[in-house]
């Protein structure tokens, strides 16, 4: 259910943001920034001010985004659930860009109807001994309701744009998008359930292995004040750190229009 690689989520999020990408194959991602882009990701404060106080149109920079393990070790950014890379695309998202309405581009002189599709890009946190990010894709269709998983590999296919298509037209939603935030809740609700939860099993022993060593290690010892609250302390850090949790968050999301033979670009 989860996203199987990045690529498709790189690649549209730096189209959508009119960023060229130059080539994307095999797990490898050149880009041409635009300057807002630029400015947004590659913390070039003091070029920028230079740039334009010499009244120059600057040059954004190349990109190179690695999201096969294979070729973690070439030249560029290797990407992955958790990489500093990552996490600044996905709060530049959550500060900037969280929904946003899209349309279906077609060439046609029909009238021609475009469905709403809520489509939801979430964020699954597994928090323990160990920690995973992982993200979840999903349209739904909120005429009749049909769900489909990994939503951005299918909007990466789809020429889209900010205004409709001559003679096209919106057909008006039956499911509210609150409503079809709730089902795509609940979906994901029993997709988490019916995960393996052997990392949270590891993460209570762990758990329980560092408090009983902090206790023997507190044992007999008399010349500490405080020693109790100390103790405790220490104990309910552990915790913090080593209780198994899970959250969900939404990184971005949105309404897109699209026409009904969308099935074949699955």
């Amino acid at each position: 259910m989860a996203i199987k690689n990045l690529d498709a989520f790189l690649h549209t999020y730096f189209t959508s943001h009119h960023c060229k990408v130059n080539n994307s194959e095999d797990g490898v991602l050149h880009v041409k920034l635009t300057e807002e882009m630029d400015r947004a990701l590659m913390n070039r404060p003091f070029y920028w001010h230079y740039i334009k106080k010499m009244g120059q149109n600057g040059d954004p920079m190349h990109l190179t985004l690695i999201t096969n393990p294979n070729k973690r070790d070439g030249k560029g950014d290797w990407v992955h659930f958790g990489s500093p890379r990552l996490q600044q695309i996905i709060n530049h998202l959550k500060e900037n860009e969280k929904f946003t309405m899209l349309f279906q581009q077609i060439k046609t002189d029909k009238n021609t109807a475009l469905y709403p599709w809520l489509v939801m890009n979430i964020k699954i946190s597994y928090k323990g001994k160990q920690k995973k990010d992982e993200i979840i894709s999903i349209g739904l269709h909120l005429i009749n309701g049909m769900m489909k998983l990994e939503m951005m590999d299918i909007l990466q296919k789809i020429p889209l744009q900010m205004t409709i298509s001559d003679y096209c037209y919106t057909i008006s939603p039956l499911i509210k998008i609150k409503s079809g935030f709730i089902r795509i809740e609940s979906v994901i609700e029993n997709y988490i359930n019916n995960q393996p939860h052997e990392w949270a099993d590891a993460s209570f022993k762990t758990l329980k292995e560092e408090i009983d060593l902090l206790k023997h290690f507190y044992q007999g010892i008399t010349e500490i004040e405080d020693l109790e609250q100390q103790m405790d302390n220490e104990i309910e850090n552990m915790k913090k750190r080593y209780t198994p949790s899970i959250s969900m968050e939404v990184i971005n999301g949105g309404i897109f229009y699209l026409s009904e033979n969308i099935n074949h670009l699955e």
